[in-house]
C-alpha cells in the first residue's frame, strides 16, 4: 500500500522529551472525509507523494485515520494570556499532534490535525473545525509563506462528511499543519504554573534542541533561549507590519517559540492605512489593533521571560534572574525598530535604514487615507503621486527619498517589485470564496490561492483581485474561525 503509512517517518521527540505536557488521545471519527486541498509543494519538501495523499487511505491518514504503526497522537496542554486575562489551562482542546518528521531539508517539523475533535483539555467546545475557516488558514498560510513571512503551514483540509453547528450547521472539517514546533508562549506558562522545575527545564530543553541548539552550550542557556525568541518575534512582527498583516488574536498562546506565525483566526491584511484597523469581531477595545502589534508581542514576550526565571537561578535569587531577564526585553523595541526600518527601506528601494523617512511615510498614507499595498507598486511605477489628493505632502516626502536612491531607478523600481505584491488576501475577496467553498465551489477559492501564492506578478486574468475594495464597502468583520 503505497500510502502516507509508508512514505512518513514519524518520531515523537517532544511527547518523548517533555513528559506530563501531553496525553495520548484518538481523532474523532470522520465518516466520509473527502480532500478539498492538498499543499503539493509542502508534500514534496516531507518527501511525501502527493498521489498517495490523495487516495482513500492517504485522505483518512490526513483526518487522523489509519494512521502508522508505531503513532500515537497526542493533545498537548497550554495556558495563556487571552485578551490580557490568564486561563491556567487554554488548549489544546481540539488539536493533536501527530508527531514530527525530518523533511528533504533536514529540517524537523510538527505535523498537526486542527479539528479533530474534543481532546481531554477541551474546555465545554466540541472540537470541530469547519469548512470555512480552515480552508482560510490554508489561504492565509501560503499567501504568508509566498510573502517570505515565517509561518506554519497547512498541508491538507479535508471535509468530514459531518456538519457542525454553530451560527448554522456547516460543514465540517480539519486541517493538517506543518510547523517547525508547536510550542508557545502558553506552554511554558503552563509548565512554568505547574511548579515542577524539572517539567519546565525539560521543555526549554526541547525547545532549544528543536529552534537553537546553538545555545545549548552557552552559559545561560535559558537566557539565551529567551533572547532568540524575542529576535525572531521582533523580525516576524516586523514582517507582519509591512505588509499591513493583521492576526487579530496576539493571544500568549499564539505566540510562539519558532518566531513563526500561527493559528489564522480573525486574520485580514489592511487596506488603507491605520494604526487602529481592526477586523476582529471580539476585539471591541482594539487591544490587537494593527499598530498595537509590537507592543502587544513584547508583552507577551514578557510573560515568557516570567515563566523562565525559576530556570535561570537556583538559589531563589529572583531579582537577578529578573534583571537579566528585562534587559533583554527592554531591547526588543530596538530591535523590532531596526527590522522594521531596514524592511522599509528595501520596500522604498533605499539602500541604508531610515526610520524618521518610514514613519513620516506612515502618518501621511493614514493622513491621506492611501491604501498600502497599491502604494509602494505605485511607487516604483512613479505613479504614487496620483494617489494623493495633498501632493504637497507627497512631493516633499518623496524628494526626501529621492536623495537616498541609487543612481539605477530601473533597478530599483525592478528591486522594489520584486519586494512588493501586487496581490494579497483582500478581505473583499476572501469572504465570498470562503462562503463559496462551504456549498462546494472550490473554483474561487483556487483561484485566489493561486494569486497570493505568486503575489508580485502582475497578471491580466487576475486583475480584479488587485486594489482595494470600493471606498462604500461595509467595513470588514472576521470572527475566531471555528
Amino acid at each position: 500500500m503505497t500510502t502516507a503509512r509508508t512514505l512518513l517517518e514519524f518520531d515523537a521527540t517532544y511527547a518523548r522529551e517533555v513528559p506530563g505536557m501531553s496525553l495520548p488521545w484518538s481523532a474523532a471519527d470522520a465518516p466520509a472525509p473527502a480532500l478539498l486541498a492538498l499543499n503539493e509543494e509542502l508534500a514534496a519538501e516531507l518527501g511525501v507523494d502527493q498521489a498517495a495523499l490523495r487516495e482513500p487511505d492517504g485522505v483518512r491518514f490526513l483526518v487522523g485515520q489509519g494512521l502508522p504503526e508505531g503513532v500515537t497522537p497526542v493533545a498537548q496542554v497550554y495556558a495563556g494570556h487571552q485578551f490580557g486575562m490568564y486561563q491556567p489551562r487554554l488548549g489544546d482542546g481540539r488539536a493533536l499532534l501527530l508527531g514530527d518528521v525530518v523533511d528533504l531539508h533536514g529540517r524537523r517539523r510538527d505535523l498537526h490535525l486542527k479539528g479533530s475533535g474534543r481532546t481531554p483539555f477541551a474546555r465545554g467546545g466540541d472540537g470541530l473545525a469547519v469548512v470555512g475557516p480552515m480552508l482560510l488558514e490554508y489561504l492565509m498560510g501560503e499567501a504568508m509563506h509566498a510573502l517570505g513571512i515565517p509561518t506554519t503551514r497547512a498541508l491538507a483540509v479535508v471535509a468530514t462528511g459531518t456538519t457542525v453547528q454553530r451560527e448554522r450547521l456547516l460543514p465540517g472539517a480539519v486541517l493538517c499543519r506543518v510547523a517547525g514546533s508547536h510550542l508557545r508562549v502558553g506552554t511554558f506558562q503552563y509548565a512554568a504554573a505547574t511548579g515542577d522545575r524539572d517539567v519546565l527545564r525539560a521543555l526549554a530543553d526541547h525547545a532549544i534542541a528543536r529552534h537553537h541548539p546553538e545555545v545549548a552550550d552557552a552559559d545561560q542557556p535559558y537566557l539565551e533561549l529567551f533572547r532568540r525568541v524575542c529576535a525572531a518575534q521582533a523580525d516576524l512582527v516586523a514582517r507582519w507590519m509591512l505588509v499591513g498583516f493583521v492576526h487579530g488574536v496576539m493571544n500568549t498562546d499564539n505566540t510562539t517559540i519558532s518566531g513563526e506565525t500561527i493559528d489564522y483566526g480573525p486574520c485580514a491584511f489592511m487596506d488603507r492605512v491605520d494604526p487602529a484597523t481592526v477586523f476582529s469581531s471580539i476585539d471591541a477595545r482594539g487591544r490587537y489593533a494593527y499598530g498595537n502589534q509590537p507592543s502587544i508581542v513584547q508583552w507577551n514576550l514578557a510573560r515568557l521571560g516570567e515563566a523562565l526565571v525559576p530556570l535561570l537561578t537556583d538559589d531563589d535569587d529572583l531579582d537577578t534572574a529578573g534583571a537579566a531577564l528585562n534587559e533583554v526585553l527592554a531591547a526588543f523595541p530596538d530591535v523590532y525598530a531596526q527590522r522594521w526600518a531596514e524592511g522599509m527601506a528595501a520596500k522604498l528601494g533605499i539602500a541604508e535604514p531610515d526610520l524618521e523617512l518610514g514613519t513620516d511615510l506612515m502618518t501621511m498614507l493614514h493622513a491621506q487615507r492611501i491604501d498600502f499595498t497599491s502604494f509602494f507598486r505605485a511607487l516604483a511605477a512613479g505613479t504614487a503621486r496620483d494617489l494623493f489628493l495633498d501632493r504637497d505632502a507627497f512631493d516633499i516626502w518623496a524628494a526626501r527619498r529621492d536623495a537616498l536612491l541609487p543612481a539605477d531607478r530601473d533597478a530599483v523600481a525592478a528591486g522594489m517589485n520584486r519586494l512588493n505584491p501586487v496581490v494579497i488576501p483582500r478581505n473583499h475577496h476572501v469572504e465570498p470564496a470562503l462562503r463559496a467553498a462551504e456549498r462546494g465551489d472550490l473554483a474561487p477559492f483556487r483561484r485566489l490561492l493561486g494569486a497570493v501564492s505568486s503575489p508580485f506578478e502582475e497578471r491580466a486574468d487576475l486583475a480584479d483581485l488587485v486594489g482595494p475594495p470600493p471606498e462604500d464597502a461595509i467595513p470588514h468583520v472576521t470572527y475566531c474561525g471555528t
